[in-house]
Formats: structure tokens, C-alpha cells, sequence
């Protein structure tokens, strides 16, 4: 068993982490944006996948990659975890929906309450107390998880029909179309940016430059949050105009 995931806040990546520690403590995870991945991929036929929800759907990065390795998937054994900072109705079942398209059969589902990594909308935001008992329930929801799945009952969380309406009427039948092509409404500050270029390191699209010690976006957002959760400047904005909380997990551990 391997994990793989897509991760913008770390909140997927521990999450897959975390599961492959109690149920494999030998197991490995693998991000998407890693080559091994695909080597990896190969040569295991039983995989934990782990991404985070957005607008009830998946997000553009991994929709391509999926599809872009579709002779990957067949025959494959997946347990699809879908985090998420509120409510997605089907995460796990959108995934495990497209993996499905390919010839995976989908083992079980597993939906995780994480702190929201959209850091520059205040209502979305919760306190630092109330973020860390979210990651403490998600550890324990794991833990019992992998209890079920070792005793031959995987939780199927977001796998059914009625799952798929909730997610379809609660977000993705108003929002759906923000995930289906990437987005170009990445703003950087020039007042605040200090060049330091982390953000252009850390794209997993590869969408922002440096010129002339300012970072620049293009049209490639997948919209994951990364740059403006880690920039030291907070100058990097996606929905919202100013940064309220950046929110990175190694903050809630």
C-alpha cells in the first residue's frame, strides 16, 4: 500500500500520512507533483488517495492528472480521503467517481474536517483553539477508519447516489465551473512583495514569475492556496482582498 495526494496547506498530506501510519507504519506517501509518484503508482495495486475539496468538486491540478495518466488506474485497489473546511456533500465520491471512468475499483470513502485554507476570507476563519480540536477529531476519525478497514468494513463516506446530490445542489451546481479550467484571478500586492520568490517555488503550476523582484501571476491558479498561505508578506490574495489567517497545518499540531 502507498499514498499518494495533492495537498496545498499540508491539510491532505497529513491526513494520508496519518492513515498510512496506523494501518502501515512502513507505508509511503507520495504528492503528485513527485515523478516517483508515477513509478510508485505502477508497481502498487493498492493506494490511499488524499486531495482537498473545492466547491464540492476537484480541483484542476488533479483532474488533469488523473486523466493525463488515465492507463494508470486500472485494476487498482483505492481508499479515497477528501478533506475539506465545512461541508462537500461528495467529496470522496467525485474522486473516486473519475477514478472509476479509468478501471480503479474504490475500496471505500472517508470524509476529514480540516482548517480552511482559504486565507483571506474572515468568515471562513476559526480560532487557533477551535483549529486544533478539528485536527485532533480528524486524527481520531482516522484512527477509526483504519480499525474498519482492517476489519473488512471500510467507512464509505460520500460513495452513494444521495451523497452525490448533496454535493451536486449544495455547492457544485452554482461553484462547479470555478474548478473546471484554471483560474486567472491571483493577485499579488507589489507594495508588499519583498521578491523573495518562495511563492514561484512552491506553484505546483508553475503560474507565478519573478520580474523584477515582483511576483507576477499568470492563468494557471489551481487555486490550493499555497502561495498565500506561505508568503512571509502575506501579499498574495485569491478571493479575498487581504489576508486574514494563514492557515498551514504544522500551525495545528
Amino acid at each position: 500500500m502507498i499514498g499518494i495526494y495533492f495537498s496545498g496547506t499540508g491539510n491532505s498530506r497529513y491526513c494520508v500520512e496519518q492513515f498510512l501510519g496506523k494501518y502501515d507504519g512502513e507505508a509511503k506517501a507520495f504528492s503528485i507533483e513527485d515523478k516517483e509518484a508515477l513509478v510508485q503508482i505502477d508497481q502498487n495495486d493498492e493506494l490511499v488517495f488524499g486531495y482537498p475539496v473545492q466547491y464540492s468538486a476537484i480541483p484542476k491540478i488533479l483532474y488533469d492528472y488523473i486523466c493525463d495518466h488515465k492507463e494508470l488506474w486500472k485494476g487498482k485497489r483505492i481508499f479515497v480521503i477528501a478533506t475539506m473546511g465545512a461541508f462537500s456533500g461528495d467529496g470522496a465520491g467525485m474522486l473516486a467517481r473519475l477514478l472509476k471512468r479509468y478501471g480503479a475499483t474504490i475500496t471505500g470513502g472517508l470524509h476529514l474536517k480540516m482548517p480552511d485554507s482559504i486565507c483571506d476570507e474572515k468568515v471562513l476563519k476559526k480560532s487557533l483553539e477551535k483549529n486544533k480540536k478539528m485536527v485532533a477529531e480528524a486524527e481520531q476519525k482516522i484512527k477509526r477508519a483504519v480499525e474498519k478497514c482492517k476489519n473488512g468494513k471500510p467507512p464509505k463516506e460520500g460513495l452513494g447516489i444521495w451523497c452525490e446530490l448533496a454535493g451536486l445542489l449544495g455547492q457544485r451546481l452554482y461553484f462547479g465551473g470555478k474548478t473546471k479550467r484554471y483560474s486567472d484571478k491571483l493577485k499579488v500586492n507589489a507594495e508588499k512583495c519583498v521578491g523573495c520568490g518562495k511563492c514561484v517555488k512552491l506553484c505546483p503550476t508553475q503560474n507565478l514569475a519573478l520580474e523584477d523582484h515582483i511576483a507576477k501571476p499568470g492563468n494557471r491558479c489551481t487555486m490550493c492556496y499555497r502561495c498565500a498561505n506561505y508568503c512571509p508578506a502575506q501579499a498574495i490574495t485569491l478571493l479575498g482582498k487581504n489576508v486574514v489567517e494563514q492557515s498551514v497545518i504544522e500551525k495545528y499540531l
